[in-house]
């Protein structure tokens, strides 16, 4: 497909539509974003930028998904988070005028709109609203990470799994046929879960001998929300 082809969305629609963070934007400042920004596409595998890079702008998702990882010294990735439309990363690299600390990847076909430097250092300057809404946006994700950190520490495997099941419904939701509306590969649920491929295939094996879910390749239909809640001691 090529680029052209591709209507640029418009800041302003994707704000209303997605509840982006350019909501608190005033049409002026929209409009500088709609004017200085690029508009990307990138197939599933595609490298958006890698950890130790430096970047010279951020990124907002406007369709598909990307996730957002870690590598360990063995080459084996930590998945942070997904990004889905509405969301921006890079943003704190941008900030702090650091070396990206992350890699991202997009796992299902994306359209992004890429945003210099300069036009958030300049919006974080100018608009306290904005700034605001950057610095919660920023301590609800390291309010994630601090949970994960929790979790690989006192919960097991299964525990894990069964929450991050239950993330991913909360994340991106289940279709008509209570399937999740992301679609991961075995190993990639072993990353976000931190974990070996062999114990994610085997645990999903066994949830769904539970009648937890149903596989069928990489589609998972959740059968029994409760039964993962009750496995993930998410109120304990």
């Amino acid at each position: 497909m090529k680029q052209q082809e591709v209507p640029v969305p418009l800041c302003e629609r994707c704000a209303f539509e997605n509840g982006t963070i350019f909501r608190h934007l005033s049409r002026e400042e929209t409009d500088l974003i709609n004017f200085e920004k690029e508009f990307r596409l990138f197939k599933r595998g595609e490298l958006l930028y890698s950890e130790g890079s430096r970047i010279s702008g951020f990124y907002c998702i406007h369709k598909g998904i990307i996730k957002v990882f870690k590598t360990g010294l063995d080459g084996k990735e930590q998945i942070i988070r997904f990004a889905k439309p509405g969301d921006i990363i890079a943003y704190r690299s941008v900030l702090s005028n650091e070396l990206a600390c992350t890699s991202a990847k997009v796992i299902e076909d994306c359209q992004v709109c890429f945003i210099p430097s300069e036009i958030l250092i300049s919006l974080v300057k100018s608009n306290s609203t904005f700034a605001h809404e950057m610095l919660k946006l920023a301590c609800h994700e390291l309010g994630e990470a601090n949970s994960f950190i929790t979790d690989i520490a006192q919960k097991t495997v299964r525990e894990r799994l069964a929450e991050i099941l239950l993330l991913l419904v909360e994340d991106f939701a289940l279709d008509e046929n209570n399937i999740l509306r992301i679609s991961l590969t075995r190993e990639e649920l072993a990353n976000i879960v931190g974990t070996a491929t062999e114990s994610v295939i085997r645990l999903l094996s066994e949830f769904k001998t539970d009648g937890l879910v149903e596989l069928n390749g990489r589609k998972i239909k959740i059968l029994n929300k409760r039964g993962l809640l009750k496995i993930s001691n998410v109120f304990n």
